[in-house]
């Protein structure tokens, strides 16, 4: 006899009571069904029959003296956790029990940018304020330095002329005062005035390249010595060729045009000035041509190939700038001035060349550049020496510095 606090359990062969399998409660599982038996018509078949077993049905092992017994119901096995060292398959930095990712590096500053200013329109424009009044002060100390040797600077103003009518046999050399004004403003302004903006054309040039420099790279701005250097030798170097070649030659042979026609050859000392000073400063500033197609090159504007697949419209037009400052119309000087210009503008190209290599990481081949110039000036001096021994040429210490 079971109490009725105890559980009542199924039977055993040994004739005692097994306890009841305690079931979990899962609400997420189906709950279990007792197979039924096969019904034919509504009915439940309880015929042991062969026609009434179908083993598709109810298994081979069905028999049928067996009782179905009640199923015991057991709690589907919980998925378990994956082992601790199982690799996420979440890649790195995607969420859970990984590695927090790297925080990334904030972009490194480009090297070619440091540095360079980043400027308004109005503090360009101070900028350019503070450029021409510095240009101006140091313009103005050459001057005063100048003002203090206006008589020695006059002298070498008036020696081209003097010379010229020398030759000329027109006497006395002298120059005509039109003005009581003229010796006054020629002695003590504008002589010492153009004086002094070659002596400060490293200054001038320097403040030229303090303006342009913020907007450069910084690998650009390094070229600010050399900028500086040059632009103000080639300028200078312009005044010379204009003073001891291009002006004297071009003034004797225009006072030379009237003589024995009843011209008698008496110059205008304002007029003179005149010309001398458009002659200084423009073939001054025609020399700066390099200076130029190598900024130029420097900024990105133009390039080497660019240069000299459109060299023949250069030509034209530098032979058309000499025809225009050449203060003679004849083949000459105007040749006398074109010829410095395209040797000038070649050179021009040939430092935008050497930039572009620089650029590229490239060496130019200096040696073999060094080695024929060399055979080109051994094959001078040979000229030179075989036209002083047979032909009667000699040097002299003045233009063309080889003469008959």
């Amino acid at each position: 006899m079971a109490f009725p606090d105890e559980p009542q359990g199924a039977e055993t062969p040994a004739g005692e009571t097994a306890p009841e399998t305690p079931k979990t409660e899962n609400h997420d599982a189906p709950a279990p069904q007792e197979p039924s038996a096969p019904m034919v018509s509504g009915e439940v078949l309880t015929d042991k029959s062969e026609s009434q077993y179908d083993p598709d049905v109810y298994g081979s092992d069905w028999s049928y003296n067996s009782k179905p017994e009640t199923p015991v119901v057991s709690a589907p096995p919980s998925t378990p956790p994956p082992p601790a060292d199982r690799p996420s398959a979440k890649p790195p930095g995607a969420g859970g029990s990984g590695k927090p990712p790297k925080p990334p590096e904030p972009p490194e500053e480009d090297d070619e940018e440091e540095g360079m200013a980043r400027m308004s329109f109005m503090e360009h424009l101070e900028e350019l304020r503070k450029r021409i009044l510095l240009a101006l002060g140091g313009v103005g100390v050459s001057f005063f330095l100048c003002l203090l040797f206006s008589d020695q600077l006059w002298s070498i103003v008036f020696e081209p002329a003097g010379k010229a009518l020398r030759d000329l046999n027109v006497n006395p050399p002298t120059l005509k005062l039109l003005s009581p004004m003229d010796s006054f403003q020629l002695l003590w302004m504008k002589v010492p005035l153009l004086f002094s903006i070659f002596l400060s054309a490293p200054w001038l040039l320097y403040q030229v390249w303090a303006f342009i420099s913020p907007g450069l790279y910084k690998r650009e701005r390094r070229w600010a010595v050399p900028f500086v250097v040059s632009s103000a030798g080639l300028f200078i170097l312009g005044g010379f060729f204009a003073y001891f070649i291009a002006f004297r030659y071009g003034l004797e042979f225009l006072l030379g045009l009237g003589i024995g026609k009843g011209i008698d050859p008496g110059v205008n000392v304002n007029e003179y000035y005149d010309l001398f000073v458009d002659v200084m400063l423009g073939v001054g500033i025609i020399f700066e041509i390099p200076v130029l197609l190598f900024l130029l090159t420097l900024i990105h504007v133009v390039s080497p190939a660019f240069l000299v697949r459109h060299s023949r419209y250069a030509i034209l037009a530098i032979v058309i700038l000499a025809a225009i400052i050449t203060p003679t119309g004849d083949v000459f000087n105007l040749a006398l001035f074109a010829t410095p210009m395209i040797i000038l503008f070649y050179v021009g190209i040939f430092a935008s060349y050497i930039l572009v290599l620089h650029r590229e990481k490239r060496r130019f081949p200096w040696g073999t550049f060094f080695k024929w110039f060399g055979y080109v000036l051994v094959a001078l001096i040979v000229i030179s020496i075989l036209a002083a021994r047979y032909y009667g040429y000699h040097m002299v210490l003045r233009w063309p510095f080889f003469v008959h």
